[in-house]
């Protein structure tokens, strides 16, 4: 069993500009994680890794039915940060400029001015993203990976807080265009929220019926905060040991006989990120393997090729075929 760790050791980014203790990142923590749980009732697993995918400066992949409240999780996560949200409802007939923005020609001033698109925000929700066409859904790639975007040859920088959280329908259900795996590489993490039990379900009617509230809770997070919090996570230790376990992991993947493309160098970059995330959450300033194997299946999920409907035994093996250091 790995020790707690109260206080963490002062890194150069904290001394700069992170006005924020330990035990501060993790009271405002804790306080977003509650206010997810009370609107997506009974899914603390699932919220647990969004809490991962965000502190790790990734993006999410969210694949489920409609009407499992991943649009009320989306709004709430942007009011506990105290960030913009925007929502883009994805269709065949979407543009890239529908997404990113466009130059209009302004009749005074005689000049192209540049009207900004949903995503200049800070979490984004593009809903159905697989309903959109590959030129459209093209146009978050850029985005997703640096946070700018390039309309007419000139670079508009997004938020420093950018989240981007994608609802995917499963490609059963007409109308959808796969994702190229290109941008699957994009996404951190790739979550299924499922249904809720019963006693979470009559929660929900109960909770409908009572008189709304109309005012939005305070953000629990500070202004500049989370984007503090995600630098404070980059400098959580990751040994060697450790990151020779996340190497030999990804060969495996890439080696492996139903496995047609393994994780990518971003990939690995990604999972490790992710491990330093669980770390905190668990109080800690190292990553230990079970950080890596906490956060595998939803990070390899979404981008390994795998020739098999269910992914999730072919990862079982891949993890089980590596010895923990």
């Amino acid at each position: 069993m790995t020790a707690l760790i109260d206080e963490p050791q002062t890194s150069a980014a904290q001394t700069s500009d992170d006005a924020w203790s330990f035990d501060e990142h993790l009271d405002a923590v804790e306080a977003l994680r509650q206010r997810l749980n009370a609107v997506l009732k009974g899914k603390a697993d699932v919220i647990e890794q969004v809490l991962i995918c965000l502190l790790s400066r990734g993006h999410l992949l969210v694949e489920d039915r409609p009407g499992l409240g991943k649009t009320t999780l989306a709004k709430a996560l942007a009011e506990g940060i105290g960030g913009r949200f925007a929502r883009i409802q994805c269709t065949p007939d979407l543009l890239p400029s529908d997404i990113t923005g466009f130059n209009l020609f302004n009749q005074k001033t005689r000049e192209f001015e540049f009207r900004n698109g949903p995503v200049f925000s800070d979490i984004l929700l593009a809903d159905e993203i697989n309903r959109a066409t590959p030129r459209t859904q093209s146009a978050l790639l850029e985005a997703m990976a640096e946070r700018q975007v390039t309309v007419d040859a000139l670079r508009y920088p997004l938020s420093e807080e950018f989240f981007v959280i994608a609802t995917q329908n499963p490609h059963d259900q007409h109308g959808t265009y796969p994702l190229p795996e290109a941008q699957l590489d994009r996404f951190a993490m790739k979550l299924s929220v499922g249904y809720p039990g019963d006693e979470h379900e009559l929660a929900m009617l109960s909770q409908a019926v009572a008189p709304p509230s109309r005012e939005s809770p305070p953000p629990v997070f500070e202004p500049g905060q989370l984007c503090a919090l995600q630098r404070f996570v980059e400098t959580i230790a990751v040994k060697e040991t450790v990151q020779t376990y996340l190497i030999q992991l990804a060969k495996a993947t890439r080696n492996h006989a139903d496995i047609s493309l393994g994780v990518s160098p971003r990939g690995l970059l990604t999972w490790q990120r992710a491990a330093q995330a669980s770390a905190f959450l668990q109080r800690r300033m190292f990553v230990t393997p079970d950080d890596v194997q906490d956060v595998a299946e939803p990070v390899l999920v979404v981008r390994l090729a795998i020739e098999s409907d269910n992914p999730k035994p072919v990862i079982r093996q891949v993890m089980e075929s590596v010895p923990i250091p």
